[in-house]
């Protein structure tokens, strides 16, 4: 058993989910595929409910007439028999009575949730009904029915599994078209895997059902070395660990959801990226082998605040960073990156939804700074503080103003904290020092 994740661009127009259709009937095996909402749609239904939340009837209106457009337009231009047009014609009309309903209720999260997630229901009913009506015999299960994570960061692979088997009872069909992103919380309502979850949609299932593999597909040959929309000359990468993938993952490349290979690693299950616009490209597997040392990859993260402690009284006291990190944790806020000096912590935080309830607590024992607008630039790889170029990193140092440095605290991660404003040009320098030889190097 296979299973394969399409996103939003892959399935975002007629002629792409035709092209699925053709992966989809190459290989021989038994699948399982999880599919986004089509490109834009999302954003769609995030729109509808900020109507709905201030009851705008005519916002309502003419959001949930353009879902019903655009979807109506994709049955027409994919399906040729009538008969089964009809039917999907129908269905759609019940599905956007359903939103419409939705939102003219008491507004809640869960009614939140519910509205944003429908985005992947429109989509698997009419690309289900398109492959049944070209022959290809499939099977469509809800992830609702199944996706009970009551932990997101921790998700019950048992309790999924479980509830999968129940559903498909005696049957053992090989094709199974269900939903990313879409879950059920520990209250047993509808809920989310949060934006780019259908990546770990697909690696909860694939743990659950103990896959041969899973293959993420996309609008990109694989993960490369840099970030291919600001960098020219990028590579993609034909192997990672899954450390390296989970770094880069966590430090922002965008190709993957930050928590995709975590569900698989016990498991040894490898996650393949492919291209869907090139199906023969080799992409990137990943897996526990190591197929070389040394560098590999960066990444960058935006939206960093960073965070300046300074107590001239108490930094050295015994306890006290104690104290600081139980700020941060009865906050739920994780700290990506820290460094201390004499009398100074400095840290840095990409949530800051309590971040002035944090400031509070501490600036009754400690003077306090908080700075926006920057960026964690991530250079990763398997032994990568031993590898013999990785001291060409710092010569950035000479061109941009690097506020924090990480080096030692992980093998694999060495990490760059710089202003937002030079991210693009930190990431070029970088690609040019660290992976085109013999080139002059030029900010």
């Amino acid at each position: 058993m296979k299973v394969l994740k399409f996103g939003g661009t892959s399935v975002g127009s007629v002629k792409n989910l035709q092209r699925i259709k053709d992966i989809l009937t190459i290989e021989k095996d038994d699948k399982i595929v999880v599919c986004s909402a089509m490109s834009g749609v999302t954003d769609i239904l995030v729109k509808l409910t900020q109507y709905a939340r201030l009851k705008d009837d005519e916002g309502v209106n003419t959001i949930t007439s353009q879902l019903e457009t655009k979807h109506r337009e994709v049955i027409d231009s994919l399906i040729k028999d009538e008969s089964v047009k009809m039917e999907l014609y129908d269905h759609l009309s019940f599905m956007i009575n359903e939103i419409f309903d939705l939102c003219h209720r008491q507004f809640s999260e869960s009614i939140e949730a519910q509205i944003v997630t429908y985005g992947e229901t429109l989509l698997t009913y009419i690309f289900s009904g398109y492959l049944n009506a070209e022959g290809v015999v499939n099977t469509l299960v809800p992830a609702k029915d199944f996706m009970f994570v009551e932990n997101t960061d921790s998700p019950n692979i048992n309790l999924v599994a479980q509830r999968f088997k129940k559903i498909l009872k005696s049957e053992e069909p090989s094709l199974i078209i269900t939903q990313g992103f879409v879950c059920r919380d520990h209250l047993g309502q509808i809920s989310t895997l949060k934006r780019g979850g259908s990546d770990y949609t697909a690696t909860i299932i694939g743990a659950a059902v103990n896959a041969s593999e899973v293959q993420i597909w996309t609008d990109i040959d694989g993960l490369h070395n840099n970030d291919p929309r600001y960098v020219d000359d990028t590579n993609p990468i034909a192997h990672l660990t899954y450390n390296e993938a989970a770094e880069l993952a966590y430090f922002g490349a965008k190709i993957l959801h930050p928590q995709t290979v975590s569900p698989v690693v016990d498991k040894d299950i490898p996650v393949l990226l492919k291209n869907t616009f090139d199906p023969g490209a080799t992409g990137t597997v990943i897996s526990d082998r190591v197929h070389q040392k040394g560098l590999k990859a960066i990444s960058a993260k935006d939206n960093i605040t960073a965070i300046k402690i300074k107590s001239n009284r108490m930094l050295m006291a015994h306890g006290y960073l104690k104290q600081i990190f139980e700020v941060f944790d009865r906050y739920a806020t994780s700290i990506d990156m820290i460094t201390t000096s004499e009398i100074a912590i400095s840290l840095t935080i990409d949530n800051t939804e309590f971040l002035d309830q944090i400031v509070a607590e501490i600036e009754t024992y400690a003077e306090i700074t908080v700075e926006e607008q920057y960026s964690i630039i991530c250079i990763v790889g398997e032994s990568v503080i031993k590898d013999q170029k990785s001291y060409k990193l710092f010569e950035i140092l000479n061109h941009i103003s690097v506020r924090m440095i990480s080096y030692g605290g992980s093998d694999n991660n060495i990490s760059l904290l710089v202003p937002t404003k030079d991210k693009i040009a930190t990431l070029r320098f970088l690609n040019k020092k660290l992976f085109q030889k013999e080139k002059e190097t030029v900010l």
